[in-house]
């Protein structure tokens, strides 16, 4: 049983303290994936709120069978696209992406390089299909192994391999041998 899924039973058993911990695990990733879909950190942020929510208001549908990240992950899909359904008929425009934060380290010339090498990842993956820049956030950002990748993407496991074929494949093109963004 992953750690999800103790701080679940034990709050199903009354211990409220266990649904924090529920929060302060998950709420990042679930939020950052989340942000995958709808490219809004604001909007990403409150629909990971309504996930948590979900949990409240529907105490039991978790089964304790599959992984309670996965359970957390489709639920947070299926608002996603909720979501962008609602948008897509509101016709609203969309906010730029949020920058990622820099993190606090000493060394400022460090902290360039980084700063850019990840500049130039992230910009690659964006020039991907968006299948593909799923893929690879859940299976290795997320960590998800392809089967779990396959059952929140609702692909078979060979559809998420293929699509990480063909991501790295691109990937490879795209950011070339010596680290250089290819136009």
């Amino acid at each position: 049983m992953d750690n999800g899924a103790s701080y679940y039973r034990r709050w199903l058993d009354g211990d409220e303290s266990a649904f924090a911990g529920i929060i302060e695990e998950y709420r990042d990733p679930v939020t950052f994936f989340i942000q995958r879909y709808v490219h809004d950190i604001c909007a990403a942020e409150d629909i990971a709120a309504d996930v948590f929510m979900y949990l409240v208001v529907h105490p039991r549908k978790y089964n304790f069978k599959d992984s309670f990240k996965t359970f957390l992950f489709v639920i947070a899909r299926s608002r996603a696209l909720d979501y962008l359904r609602k948008r897509k008929r509101a016709a609203q425009v969309p906010l730029d992406e949020a920058e990622p934060f820099l993190s606090d380290e000493t060394n400022l010339e460090e902290q360039a390089i980084r700063s850019e090498e990840k500049r130039k990842v992230n910009e690659a993956l964006r020039r991907l299909p968006e299948d593909q820049q799923l893929a690879v956030h859940l299976v290795y950002f997320e960590e998800y192994s392809y089967a779990d990748a396959a059952r929140i993407m609702k692909k078979t496991r060979k559809q998420v391999d293929n699509l990480l074929y063909r991501a790295k494949n691109t990937l490879r093109d795209l950011i070339g041998k010596d680290g250089e963004l290819a136009v």
